[in-house]
């Protein structure tokens, strides 16, 4: 009888914590999705300023010549 009630009790005590891990889990995937939207937009921008530099560094070369 003892062996069928520790499989329970395990599942009693331990069920509520770890829906309360999921739970966590899925906020921590949303956090994660945002972070990618961010570091994208960043990129996009030091891309952007990557181009204007090299511009840049052409104006001063043809200044040269």
């Amino acid at each position: 009888m003892e062996t069928v009630l520790v499989p329970i009790a395990v599942a009693v005590i331990s069920g509520p914590i770890v829906i309360i891990l999921q739970r966590l889990r899925k906020e921590n995937s949303q956090q994660h999705a945002e972070g990618r939207v961010l570091l994208r937009n960043v990129a996009h921008k030091v891309d952007k300023i990557g181009t204007k530099i090299d511009e840049h560094i052409g104006w001063h070369k043809g200044k040269e010549e």
